[in-house]
């Protein structure tokens, strides 16, 4: 898949511009060979796993295929991966499955304060529900520090959710060490891995993790397939009823096509990841650097050295970001101001709020993240368009002095 020349009617007039795409983190195309994996379940195979004729037991075995293929990829067992539509579903289920199966145990429950929006607001609906939540801090990396979960924990802890590496700057977080110390409360751990699996090496047992979010789409398969790994023996409650699919904890008609999708993109990620990761990370420090050198008053945001291998979140002082990703998109390049689920509210990103930013700082953030398709000559066309513009805003901004 590469970019195309493509034709845009801006301002009446017919010009020919590159398109570029830069929010990997948003979303990703579909890998051919993904595509390639899941049509004959769209029209050939389309049966209903859970019906007992042929059509259907061709697609149950589709999905327990695709099952088998995902809990290796975790170190989990078959049994322990719950299939569902979304990483907001999934990150919804671990919340509240934990909190309502365990109420009689505790009603605490630990978060971060730059989790994902469905998280925070999962733990905020918990909270009206007489549930406690303690928001952990973060350094100006966005790092928490495993030693604030272990003063956080109490006796009526029951869950502490921390992300495995943040969706806007990239930061990877100290996942063993605070899983560590989760097992060794007793306290179960779930973490939100949307950003890393595929990216970055995962294993559940080694890392101490009890309930894993993963989405198909943020790994090059299709959308409405995601995941969440429940440990054997975790106690918690479904938040969807009806005919008792995956293993009781997530009833709906089970997306064959998209789950058989999601785990050919996830036997795709495990085979690359190495020399893939290496790549992108040598594209991603190009892009890092020839920013911070051609603008002045720039800053990278998130940790310089434990981030994402494709993540890029700088800000511009004196300029706010969605000015500049408008800017961007009118030359064909695709950005972010924040994570693409929460950038239409124009408030500052709350992740760059808890790593210490000013709002106006925030404001003035722009993520770039690249992707399996991304070549040096796109790296080159935002290093070409990102200080012309910036300096263009600049010019006309009212925040300079």
């Amino acid at each position: 898949m590469k970019n195309s020349e493509k034709k845009s009617n801006r301002n009446s007039s017919s010009v020919s511009f590159k398109r570029t795409y830069m929010d990997y983190a948003a979303t990703t195309p579909v890998d051919p060979r993904v595509e390639k994996a899941t049509l004959p379940y769209l029209t050939e195979k389309f049966g209903n796993s859970s019906s007992l004729h042929s059509f259907g037991r061709e697609a149950y075995e589709a999905l327990e295929s695709s099952r088998a293929t995902i809990a290796n990829a975790l170190g989990a067992k078959q049994k322990e991966i719950i299939f569902t539509a979304s990483a907001t579903e999934s990150n919804n289920l671990a919340l509240k499955g934990i909190a309502f199966a365990n109420k009689e145990r505790g009603n605490h429950i630990i978060i971060s304060s730059i989790e994902h929006d469905c998280v925070l607001n999962s733990a905020k609906w918990l909270e009206s529900q007489g549930f406690e939540i303690t928001m952990l801090p973060v350094d100006k990396y966005g790092m928490v520090n495993p030693e604030d979960v272990k003063k956080a924990i109490k006796k009526n802890t029951i869950l502490v959710s921390v992300m495995h590496a943040n969706n806007e700057i990239g930061t990877i977080e100290p996942i063993s060490e605070i899983g560590k110390i989760c097992r060794e409360k007793g306290v179960y751990f779930h973490t939100d891995a949307a950003q890393t699996f595929g990216k970055i090496p995962i294993n559940v047992n080694d890392m101490h993790i009890d309930l894993l979010t993963a989405s198909s789409h943020k790994m090059y398969g299709p959308k409405g397939a995601a995941l969440l790994y429940v440990k054997e023996g975790t106690e918690i409650e479904p938040i969807l009823h009806g005919g008792g699919h995956e293993f009781g904890l997530r009833s709906s008609t089970v997306n064959v096509a998209a789950i058989v999708g999601f785990a050919k993109a996830v036997e795709i990620c495990l085979a690359e990841m190495k020399d893939e990761s290496e790549r992108q990370k040598g594209l991603r420090d190009i892009l890092i650097k020839g920013i911070l050198e051609r603008v002045p008053n720039s800053h990278l945001n998130g940790h310089p050295k434990d981030r994402l291998p494709n993540n890029a979140n700088l800000r511009f002082d004196f300029v706010e970001g969605e000015s500049i990703m408008m800017s961007l998109d009118a030359e064909g390049i695709a950005a972010s101001t924040a994570s693409a689920c929460s950038s239409p509210k124009l408030e500052p990103s709350h992740v760059l709020l808890a790593c210490g930013l000013q709002p106006k700082e925030a404001h003035g953030s722009l993520r770039l993240t690249i992707g399996r398709f991304t070549t040096e000559e796109d790296i080159q066309h935002v290093l070409e368009a990102v200080p012309r513009i910036i300096e263009q805003l600049r010019r006309i901004s009212p925040f300079k002095n």
